[in-house]
């Protein structure tokens, strides 16, 4: 009878409301709804959404004692394999990892893990996170304090290593802190609490160096005393199209967009670091940063179009996302794809000009390739253009670090461990692979905290 009880729905903001404030979309389950949801699970001899986990959370075990009440138990249980469940709960793709290989799935809707995961994070008491070993005298530095460098970290310091991690901006959480925007992730209550728990392990986290300018990894291992060094840097370099008129004023790269919103809170009144946002907007792209950018101008009062060169079947964003941006008003112009950025004489966005776009024959990656529409050319009437097409990594490290060899597309070079092509140096995360997700550079990480002590060991 369990796999007959419907899933529990997450109560939400109404789209006309949250549509005009940067309160949280999603509110979560209470007691007694997360007791009820965890219920439906059937606990698999072999479950196969540990296996979809990139961190390898005992999904199962920490369910059961969800459904028992047992919530700071099932807080420890998540906290052997994951320093950052509250985040990973609100932000981590859960419909194409461990929900998308429940077998409830299969006929019918999934055990929601993420919003489990969620609950758990948030009503644990402070008593339920890991302990450290006694420090054995070894030092490692992580470059980064994203998900990538803080999973690192957090493990690292377990197992009785002096951690310190270098960021270069003035406030710590990497992307998760000037990438996701405050209705998805909340700055002051859950990623304070999330990083002060890595503080809490005995994490070091010094803000405003940047690795490469105010210090060079050679001199953190030759002069600091540094026995490792992990490197966690993202993938902070935004694309363009390189179509004329992208160097008009009005023109922003998603990443410089979400960045002066989110770290620099251009949407409070109290905060003297406004943005111009213009009465319309478009967002070009169809990834979730594209969805958090034209989330966000849709906050700042903007009507705001989605420009994708594919159609809505082949929108690379959670489908989550896509619903709530749709619920909440947002236009999405599909098979349509910019030639130009036409200005209006003084320096500044008048129009996008588009051509309409038609499928054609499936890529690489599975998906139908776009083929231009002749003669099919048109202008959309706009201020401000924000370019959501993805990064790269910061070739900065790479460039002012001896022996670390990088790929053709910018990342750094390493093995399946994490291992660089310098002994002592390792990276994962956004650094290598180029743009991912939030879990994934948490699994990186990992990955690379078992490297280094097997490394320091020998």
């Amino acid at each position: 009878m369990t796999e007959r009880i419907p899933r529990v729905a997450c109560r939400e903001q109404d789209p006309k409301l949250r549509a005009h404030n940067f309160e949280e979309v999603c509110l979560g389950y209470d007691r007694q709804e997360a007791m009820l949801e965890a219920s439906r699970c059937l606990h698999c001899k072999n479950p196969r959404c540990v296996g979809a986990c990139p961190v390898g959370v005992k999904i199962p075990e920490f369910i059961a004692e969800v459904k028992s009440g047992n919530i700071d138990r099932a807080a420890a249980i998540i906290a052997e394999d994951s320093s950052l469940p509250s985040v990973c709960g609100r932000v981590c793709p859960q419909e194409t990892q461990c929900e998308g290989s429940c077998i409830l799935g299969v006929k019918g809707e999934p055990v929601a893990i993420g919003k489990l995961e969620r609950f758990v994070a948030d009503n644990r008491s402070g008593d339920s996170v890991s302990a450290r070993a006694a420090l054995n005298g070894k030092k490692v530095a992580v470059i980064g304090s994203g998900p990538a460098g803080l999973a690192c970290a957090s493990d690292l310091a377990k197992w009785g290593y002096e951690v310190t991690i270098f960021e270069a901006l003035h406030k710590a959480g990497g992307v998760l802190e000037y990438g996701i925007p405050e209705f998805r992730l909340p700055k002051d209550t859950v990623l304070k609490r999330a990083i002060d728990e890595v503080r809490s392990l005995g994490v070091r986290i010094e803000t405003n160096v940047i690795v490469g300018r105010t210090v060079t990894i050679d001199q953190l291992m030759d002069n600091e005393g540094f026995n490792a060094v992990f490197i966690g840097t993202g993938a902070g370099l935004p694309k363009f199209m390189g179509i004329p008129g992208e160097n008009l004023c009005g023109v922003f790269s998603a990443n410089e967009f979400l960045t002066r919103n989110n770290l620099m809170k251009a949407y409070r009144d109290d905060y003297l670091t406004p943005i111009h946002t213009g009465s319309k907007v478009c967002v070009v792209g169809g990834g979730n940063v594209a969805m958090d950018a034209a989330r966000t101008a849709l906050r700042l009062g903007a009507e705001v179009h989605i420009v994708y060169r594919r159609t809505e079947a082949e929108l690379p964003a959670r489908k989550e996302e896509v619903h709530h941006a749709l619920e909440e008003g947002i236009v999405f112009d599909m098979l349509t794809n910019p030639v130009e950025i036409l200005g209006d004489g003084n320096g500044w966005v008048k129009s996008l000009k588009c051509i309409r776009m038609e499928l054609g024959e499936p890529d690489e990656s599975g998906r139908r390739s776009p083929v231009p529409v002749e003669g099919s050319e048109f202008e959309i009437a706009t201020d401000t253009v924000i370019m959501a097409l993805g990064t790269a990594p910061n070739p900065l490290i790479s460039k002012t670090t001896n022996g670390l060899e990088t790929t053709r597309r910018g990342g750094l070079v390493a093995d399946e461990n994490g291992a660089t092509t310098r002994p002592g140096i390792f990276a994962g995360g956004d650094a290598v692979t180029g743009a991912a997700t939030v879990i994934l550079a948490m699994g990186a990480g990992r990955t690379a905290a078992k490297a280094i002590d097997d490394y320091l060991k020998k």
